[in-house]
């Protein structure tokens, strides 16, 4: 899922963090749509992004993987927003 307001790379889940065994890098603290703050963990990973391994930072999260803008930056990306609508990411024209 794409979020849109995330900052960051990516957002993954607590137990699939551990489940991968992936290496702690700092703690944080974010502030969330609703005002309330959060703490969290962030750690590295290694992902496969247009057929190239690249080594991001993920945050630590219980809720579904999300895509967050910084490891789109330089790509297009088009919503149809609406239930169902397509999300669609392409290298963005240099």
């Amino acid at each position: 899922m794409v979020d849109t307001g995330f900052a960051g790379y990516l957002t993954l889940p607590r137990a699939l963090v551990r489940e991968l065994a992936l290496p702690f890098v700092t703690s944080g603290w974010a502030t969330l749509a609703d005002g309330s703050q959060v703490s969290f963990d962030t750690c590295q990973v290694t992902v496969l992004w247009e057929g190239q391994l690249r080594e991001v930072l993920a945050d630590e999260a219980d809720t579904t993987p999300l895509v967050g803008m910084l490891l789109m930056d330089g790509y297009d990306l088009s919503i149809q927003v609406r239930t169902g609508g397509r999300v669609v990411i392409r290298t963005g024209a240099q």
